[in-house]
């Protein structure tokens, strides 16, 4: 396992699938349907690679590990690889979404299907890539080239407003990338390398560390997104292809809180510490605002979109409160976040098909001829709200616990979103499910497909086994935390024992 790459293996071998459909055609049915198959062949192979990471991964290690480094660009720029517990758990939810994104698209996309699943396998190479990245020209590269194929995805494939959703998508992510992009030449000009290992030891001074955490965290602010750089979020989930939709919120969003907690928490504390009280001020109103906001909605995707920021709201309040608790609940609300909200998705997506509008006052009753489906939809609904037993509950209770610890008020109103998650998850819940069943359109209306059953049932026992026992997940991020957190202490103290001495 050492020996063998199989970090660039997991992040190229999608280029394979590429390879392959760029010699297919998709002009008739049998082509069309070898490409699906393709597609979904590339997406399951990668999945079950991946999961040689896990296994080979040793938990009690809180460095990185199945380390790979090449010569790149010169002047100290490598391909340099590696993984640890916090970013090995986003590769593996990588790799397991991907094959549900092809399945939610088996019938829904109807034209240009080549284009389509290559412009998902290419997203698939730079999600990844930013996640085992160890060099940080690397870590940019992918983390902006994500950009281009979720841009290409939502103005083709999306709704009538898809250009519009596009475009505002595109120029809110670049913004705040272009400021992270003068942040690492600055590092780069102040230590003579780009490896974040190096990087993570350089302790930049103080006044610097200001203004490096400002730009960088312009960029993983709108990535998130935080309030108030969120309103692109609702337009390109609304506009998005259901599979567009359930990567956007079940990955791409969490590039935002991975970078906070590689490049913002681990190599700037000092300024981490001085702007923890502006995260916890924005990331509590994200989680009020927002939740009030989706009360408010009268389409399903932008109820879900909404109440995404709310979730990352403690995402954000956890990495800063700057605890192993918080930081890992933090992670774990991130995990979990990526499975139930891209299942909420997937089931906005089974009725879309069905009906073709996703306004919630076209549904109601739908209990009565699609029971199963009522079912499913309360497991992610109930996970959404973060009921006991779900995996929503264990990462906003370890979050809320991290941030008492730090802040007490700031727990006190982060915990109103709870109940506000309650009232529009459970109103969203009745207003589609319950009731008569009176509409004609919906009467017709026939209960999950086999296929649909192999995308939902496999999330939801997730939902359940990770709220029952999140043992996996903090196990292997505990280590790495500890460090983190540790690092992050010392350097802290030492800059108040530094003052106290000044003075």
């Amino acid at each position: 396992m050492t020996d063998w790459p199989i970090l660039s293996a997991v992040t190229f071998l999608p280029l394979v699938g590429v390879v392959l459909l760029l010699l297919m055609r998709d002009d008739s049915a049998a082509g069309r349907r070898n490409v699906l198959n393709i597609s979904l062949a590339t997406t399951v192979v990668t999945f079950l690679l991946s999961l040689f990471i896990w296994a080979g991964f040793d938990n009690a290690n809180p460095g990185f590990q199945m380390v790979e480094r090449h010569a790149w660009l010169g002047t100290g720029i490598s391909y340099h690889l590696g993984v640890d517990g916090i970013s090995m758990l986003f590769v593996i939810l990588t790799t397991f979404l991907m094959p549900f994104c092809v399945l939610a698209s088996w019938h829904s996309i109807e034209k240009r299907i080549k284009s389509y699943m290559i412009a998902f396998l290419l997203l698939q190479v730079v999600m990844t890539g930013v996640f085992v990245s160890l060099d940080i020209v690397l870590f940019y590269v992918f983390f902006e080239a994500t950009l281009i194929p979720m841009f290409v995805i939502i103005g083709v494939w999306g709704g009538k407003e898809r250009v519009y959703a596009s475009y505002k998508f595109f120029l809110y992510t670049l913004f705040g990338s272009v400021l992270m992009m003068l942040a690492i030449m600055a590092m780069y000009w102040q230590t003579g390398t780009t490896d974040m290992v190096e990087l993570l030891k350089a302790g930049f001074p103080a006044s610097m560390q200001t203004w490096l955490w400002l730009a960088c965290f312009a960029a993983f602010a709108v990535k998130m997104p935080m309030w108030p750089v969120h309103t692109w979020l609702p337009d390109a989930h609304v506009q998005a292809p259901t599979a567009g939709s359930v990567i956007l919120a079940g990955v791409m969003l969490k590039l935002g809180g991975y970078g906070m907690v590689r490049i913002s928490l681990g190599m700037f504390p000092l300024a981490s510490e001085q702007f923890a009280p502006l995260v916890f001020t924005l990331s509590v109103v994200a989680i009020i605002y927002t939740s009030l906001v989706a009360m408010m909605q009268q389409d399903i995707k932008k109820l879900i979109a909404y109440s995404s920021v709310a979730h990352m709201g403690y995402v954000t309040m956890g990495i800063f409160a700057a605890n192993v608790q918080g930081v890992q609940g933090a992670i774990f609300q991130m995990l979990s976040h990526g499975i139930v909200s891209s299942a909420l998705f997937l089931c906005v997506g089974v009725v879309y098909d069905r009906l073709h509008t996703r306004e919630i006052s076209a549904y109601g009753g739908l209990v009565n001829n699609m029971p199963k489906y009522a079912v499913i939809f309360m497991i992610f609904t109930m996970a959404n709200v973060g009921l006991p037993g779900t995996s929503g509950f264990v990462g906003e209770i370890t979050t809320l616990l991290g941030a008492f610890q730090a802040n007490t008020w700031v727990a006190f109103f982060a915990t109103t979103g709870v109940i506000l998650s309650a009232c529009y998850a459970l109103w969203l819940y009745r207003r589609v499910m319950f009731g008569a069943l009176e509409k004609e359109k919906l009467k017709a209306l026939l209960d999950l497909s086999p296929r649909e059953k192999v995308i939902l049932y496999p999330l939801a026992v997730l939902t359940i086994f990770f709220g029952v026992y999140p043992a996996p997940v903090f196990d292997a991020t505990a280590a790495s935390v500890d460090v983190l957190i540790n690092n992050y202490t010392t350097a802290v103290q030492a800059a108040q024992s530094l003052a106290l001495s000044a003075n």
